[in-house]
């Protein structure tokens, strides 16, 4: 029997999307090279990206904690930003040149076998994003990279950002789906852990350069989820499509 008739899925694919989908570290590192060569400004920007992305999950839990009120993820890319900024010493930006290196976040390139894979996928599922980005940081990416979502739905749409429940029960209730009938798809251990909690369907997927060549984390798959992929084209070929 075949691990996909083993493991059925009869609904939707719900995705993380940061590091997942897209290549964030490389984009980032790309805007801000750009950045720094219209402003003089010489920075290491692989590691500039680094530091934007361990402010992330930080900058989420003064939301999930209540110490914060709501507010999402772009405004957050902002506050951490304008920190990032002042460490480094950068100033005489504009509001539209900071406003326009915020939003690199939007312009994301997705990996090489992403569009591909998500193309076979959709003739069988719907594929909905569930991710921490707002709306229309998602529908930017989308158009740019040509990702071919059913449904954006995710941290804004729920008024909740992810490990929280309710960020995959709201996403599975708007497609008019139990969880059961969704499966997580992350290159991360701890969201595919949250979900599968919730009662989703699980698949991991390597992104073993999300961080970089040192990187240490999610290279492997640490609980019994449903399916471990190399890409999306390995998952679509293991779902049978």
């Amino acid at each position: 029997m075949s691990a996909a008739a083993r493991h059925s899925i009869d609904g939707a694919l719900t995705f993380d999307v940061f590091g997942t989908v897209v290549d964030w570290r490389s984009g980032i590192a790309r805007d801000g090279a750009e950045l720094g060569r219209a402003k003089g400004i010489d920075l290491d920007w692989f590691a500039f990206a680094d530091e934007w992305r361990a402010l992330y999950q930080p900058a989420m839990e003064r939301v999930r904690s209540g110490e914060i009120a709501w507010c999402m993820l772009d405004d957050l890319h902002r506050m951490n930003l304008d920190i990032l900024l002042a460490r480094h010493g950068v100033d005489g930006l504009t509001e539209d040149e900071t406003d326009h290196f915020n939003r690199a976040w939007h312009r994301l390139d997705a990996w090489p076998d992403a569009v591909a894979g998500l193309d076979r996928l959709s003739e069988k599922f719907i594929l909905a994003t569930l991710s921490n980005g707002n709306v229309s940081l998602l529908v930017n990416m989308a158009k740019r990279a040509r990702l071919p979502w059913d449904a954006v739905l995710g941290a804004e749409t729920a008024g909740a950002y992810k490990p929280q429940p309710r960020a995959y029960l709201r996403s599975a209730e708007m497609l008019g789906l139990a969880p059961e009938r969704c499966m997580m798809v992350a290159a991360h251990n701890g969201d595919l852990a949250a979900a599968a909690a919730l009662g989703f369907k699980t698949a991991f997927v390597r992104r073993p350069h999300e961080y970089g060549p040192g990187q240490t984390t999610d290279l492997e798959p640490d609980g019994a989820w449903d399916f471990t992929a190399e890409d999306f084209l390995d998952l679509a070929a293991q779902l049978g499509c």
